[in-house]
Formats: C-alpha cells, sequence, structure tokens
C-alpha cells in the first residue's frame, strides 16, 4: 500500500492541484495479477471523493482471456457515450504515472454480492426492475460502435469459444459423458452468427452493481471482445448465476421476457426465449469446464486452496443445468 501512496498523490496533484491528498486507500480485491484499490481524494475546497484505482502489478501481465486494464478503461468510456450505466473513467495510467497498467474510476455505491440482492429486503423494490435494466444496457452495450473500439479487440463467435473450451477439456484427459454430449448438440445446433458488436463477455451477478433503485452499474469489462450479442444475454440466464433462486432465469431476480423486453426498448433486436438456448448452454458448459480448472489447480497444488476444490466439485452442477437444456428445460 505504502508502495502506491507517492505515485497516486503525485498522479492526482498534477489532475486536482498541489492541494490534493490521497487517504483512506484500502485494497479491495485482487490477486498477483491485478487488484483493486479504494481511496478517498481530498481537495481543499471540495468534498472528498470516492475513487477506485484498478492496476496490474508490474511484474504480471493481462492472464487468460484479460484484454488489459487501459483497453478495459477505453472500452468502458466508450460504453459511456451510450448510455450504459458504467463508473466514470477519471485517467487512464501511462507510463510515466509510475502505477502499472491501470486506471482510476469513480466509485459507484451499491452491492455486487448476489446471495444479498436477491435476498435482502435493501433490494427488494430493485429485483423486479433488474432483468428489465439489463436488458437496457446490454442494448447500449451492443450499440457501441465497432469503429471506437481498439483495433486489436479481439474477435470470438460462439464455435470460437467452443473450440477453445473444447481444447481446454480434452488436455485434462478425463472422459465426462455430459460434457462429450454437450458437445455434439453444441457443434449440431450452432445457430449462424450475427453481426459482430461489442461484447461485454461477463455480464452476470458479481459484475453488476446494484443498489435499492436496480442496476446502478456494469463492472469488470476484463474479458469484453468482439462477438455475437446473443452471447451476454445468455450468460446472465446461465443457471449458475441464479444463486438458488432457479425459477427467475435472468440472474434468479426476473423473468427472460423482461430481460429481451428491456433489450428491445433500448433499440435491440427482437429476440425469442428459443433464441438464447443455444449461447446458455454454452455458458453452461463454459462454466463447467471453469471449475474443472479449477480443480485441477487444486488437485496439482498449483492452487491448493479449499475454494478451488469448492468451485471445481461445481463441474456436476454444469453438467445437470446442460442436460436440462438439452432435453428443453432451461428453468429446471
Amino acid at each position: 500500500m505504502t508502495a502506491l501512496v507517492a505515485p497516486l498523490t503525485s498522479l492526482m496533484q498534477a489532475r486536482f492541484g498541489s492541494s490534493a491528498e490521497v487517504c483512506e486507500i484500502t485494497r479491495l480485491s485482487g490477486g498477483a495479477s491485478q487488484e483493486t484499490w479504494g481511496f478517498s481524494l481530498q481537495v481543499h475546497g471540495q468534498a472528498p471523493r470516492a475513487l477506485i484505482l484498478r492496476r496490474a502489478p508490474f511484474q504480471s501481465a493481462a492472464k487468460g482471456e484479460a484484454i488489459g486494464l487501459v483497453k478495459e478503461a477505453k472500452i468502458i468510456a466508450a460504453a459511456a457515450r451510450t448510455g450504459t450505466p458504467v463508473p466514470e473513467i477519471i485517467h487512464v495510467c501511462s507510463p510515466d504515472d509510475d502505477l502499472g497498467d491501470a486506471f482510476i474510476m469513480a466509485h459507484v455505491a451499491g452491492q455486487t454480492i448476489a446471495r444479498k440482492i436477491l435476498r435482502d429486503a435493501e433490494y427488494s423494490l430493485a429485483r423486479p426492475r433488474l432483468a428489465f435494466q439489463c436488458g437496457e444496457a446490454l442494448a447500449k452495450i451492443h450499440a457501441v460502435a465497432v469503429s471506437s473500439l481498439p483495433l486489436d479487440l479481439p474477435i470470438s463467435h460462439g464455435l470460437d469459444q467452443l473450440d477453445r473450451y473444447e481444447a481446454i477439456y480434452r488436455g485434462f484427459e478425463m472422459d465426462r459423458p455430459v460434457f462429450e454430449l454437450a458437445l455434439a448438440w453444441l457443434r449440431q445446433n450452432a445457430p449462424a452468427p450475427l453481426p459482430t458488436t461489442l461484447v461485454h463477455g461477463d455480464f452476470r451477478n458479481g459484475n453488476l452493481m446494484v443498489n435499492p433503485e436496480g442496476l446502478a452499474a456494469v463492472l469488470d469489462w476484463e474479458l469484453a471482445h468482439q462477438g455475437d450479442p446473443r452471447e451476454d444475454l445468455g450468460w446472465i440466464c446461465v443457471n449458475s448465476w441464479r444463486f438458488g433462486v432457479r425459477e427467475n432465469r435472468v440472474g434468479g431476480f426476473g423473468p427472460l421476457e423482461d430481460l429481451l423486453a428491456g433489450y428491445q426498448s433500448a433499440g435491440g433486436h427482437s429476440f425469442e426465449p428459443k433464441d438464447l438456448t443455444w449461447f446458455q448452454a454454452l455458458g453452461s458448459f463454459k462454466w463447467g469446464i471453469m471449475c474443472l480448472i479449477m480443480y485441477q489447480a487444486f488437485a496439482t497444488k498449483a492452487d491448493p486452496s479449499i475454494e478451488r476444490a469448492m468451485i471445481g466439485r461445481r463441474a456436476s452442477e454444469a453438467e445437470i443445468d446442460l442436460l436440462n437444456l438439452i432435453e428443453g428445460r432451461p428453468y429446471a
């Protein structure tokens, strides 16, 4: 923490004047590859302002499919221009700022923990609104002009992702009949791709900031890419993101009809529920393979934490979800 105070203070003074002070800096989340810090900016004559620093340490680089924080900030700014609820980007760091791959954004008040959003009385008015609001937000995300995106932003459609996750699965050299069935079904039933749009890539509970009035901000854009807009609509419907409220297909908080109505009302395509079943199944397959990755990390002692073991066992839940989807029971 102390190593951040000096460069962060220098940056804030360069932006907001010599009276700027950085106070109450606290690490909120993150591991070796990425960190999130909250801090208070105090400028003489102004009310304190809560800000967020997202950074990758100097010795690490974005891993897996993550696009990097500078690109993430640019995409958030592009999404803001279409009216997507996102945090305000305050500053995108350069090497001279001595903070690594990083950006600073405004703090948005609210809650991201799904069990609280789905069950606490504080969010009783928000829950009936959320599915519609999520549809509106996704339509605005998908309306971002592709020409405004970073030139090297990855392009990944449904079958591209199926290929990638099948390769990971094959690398484990373990036979799981349900995953074999799902792979065959997904390949046989793959829809023709729609024109490429910006895709958030991880639009789900945990990455949605919710306040008592509803959706406050869409967070964590590190998996953003160009692809089929139905990917985002299907991912929020994956049963794993309902956290036990299975009857509400959208994140455990609302019906799919509300999501699609919100999407259309904000200028998105008019989709039918059946249009998303394949993408929901793809999402369940991807999550199942992610669970196997967690299990492998635990089993090989690459990360022997109990959290990895607990998530790893959830591969069987994804298998049940896949069977239900293949048999035409998306709400089961």
